[in-house]
């Protein structure tokens, strides 16, 4: 009898993750790697809460807190979405997390059934189909390419639906396209989903701060108050403050599905770090004026990378509205051959090829649920995302 559960035989380890320690594997042997796998801005915290949890240490503040979160911090979120996003919450709407990825974890496996079903659209960040499956649900993946601007379209959303679906998860700006949804895409969005009201949205909002253009973002619950009942707004502090390691998210929404996610934090991590969650507050409460010079880098990156990979024989991409990603189409290399003499058969083939001839490491788009295209990440510096898009260039040119 296998002593290993049989649910993990339905995940795969986190691809995001497995590049970019790849690519530091690589390094430590002496490899010259360029990465571009990593999500995490390059950035630093912010001082003032480096600060705020120095200070908290020396308070004391080391004990445990409730399961749903510090009092203060969850004040905290509730007035970060009144300010924001012209949403209403009280704590005891709030449920806190260790990190973006445990709250989908807590509220994916405090609502599903086995057999429920929980509509994806696609290209999606790697974890929600495989958090769906350890939950025992089912993953349904709605297609939505670059012709739609990696987009849900609300026809597309509509069929997929069955009497069997809990959830639509949308994410926006997304992992991987950096794609953003206009208050009219929402819209649409959300006049499907009055139509089937046994649906619940959960929307992810951790890169809301990382927009360009004069992009206005917006949330669902916001743009469609009819939902807010039927909303689950999950954010963080990871990206916007460089807190990755910090490990804080949250979710606000409907009391009786907070309260369900606060019972399995209490019998798991019980909750988030006391330290981590009185930096959180800093963070929600502090000065937000360094976020405009770093998204005038994270835009001048973005700029450049896609200009490049646009150069490069093969490639198309799309100027995305948001986060640090792009998600180039590397249709126009499958079929073809490397000098080593190896065929591009699909996406992953030419992120070996790309890793094994020039030292570039990026992720595939089968991990992101949509072929072919693979995933950059331009939250590192412009001379390492010159190099590696000239490296880039230089690979698909070496292809025949």
């Amino acid at each position: 009898m296998p002593f290993i559960a049989r649910r993990l035989s339905l995940v795969k380890p986190s691809p995001t993750i497995a590049v970019s320690t790849k690519a530091a594997e690589l390094k430590a042997a002496g490899r010259d790697v360029i990465g571009l796998g990593a999500g995490e801005p390059d950035f630093d915290t912010p001082d003032h809460v480096k600060a705020a949890a120095a200070e908290a240490m020396a308070q004391g503040k080391t004990k445990y807190t409730p399961p749903a979160g510090t009092p203060e911090l969850r004040k905290a979120i509730c007035e970060k979405h009144e300010r924001d996003n012209g949403l209403s919450y009280t704590p005891d709407m709030v449920h806190v997390g260790c990190g973006g990825k445990q709250t989908i974890f807590n509220a994916l496996m405090a609502t599903l059934d086995a057999g429920d079903e929980v509509v994806i659209p696609a290209p999606y960040w790697v974890s929600y189909p495989d958090i769906t499956l350890i939950a025992e649900g089912t993953p349904v993946i709605v297609n939505c390419g670059q012709e739609r601007g990696f987009k849900l379209d609300p026809a597309d959303l509509d069929a997929a639906i069955t009497d069997k679906t809990k959830w639509l998860i949308l994410n926006s700006p997304s992992n991987p396209s950096g794609a953003a949804y206009t208050a009219d895409d929402l819209r649409a969005v959300g006049e499907v989903l009055l139509k089937h009201p046994h649906v619940r949205v959960m929307t992810d909002d951790m890169y809301e701060h990382l927009v360009y253009d004069g992009f206005q973002f917006t949330t669902i619950a916001q743009v469609m108050p009819e939902l807010f009942d039927r909303t689950l707004t999950l954010n963080g502090v990871s990206k916007a403050w460089a807190m990755t390691g910090w490990r804080v998210g949250w979710a606000c929404g409907p009391v009786e599905i907070i309260k369900a996610m606060n019972k399995l934090s209490s019998q798991s991590t019980t909750h988030a770090s006391s330290i981590s969650q009185a930096a959180a507050v800093a963070a929600l409460e502090g000065p937000m004026d360094f976020i405009g010079p770093r998204n005038e880098a994270f835009k001048r990156r973005r700029d450049m990378v896609v200009g490049m990979l646009n150069e490069a024989a093969g490639i198309t991409c799309l100027r995305p509205e948001g986060a640090f990603y792009v998600y180039p189409s590397v249709e126009g290399c499958i079929g073809k051959t490397t000098p080593d003499g190896k065929t591009i058969g699909n996406d992953e083939d030419f992120v070996t090829g790309l890793l094994e001839a020039e030292g570039v490491a990026a992720v595939h788009g089968a991990a992101f649920g949509l072929e072919p295209y693979f995933r950059v990440s331009y939250a590192t510096s412009d001379e390492n995302l010159t190099e590696a898009c000239a490296r880039i260039q230089r690979f698909c040119a070496s292809l025949t």
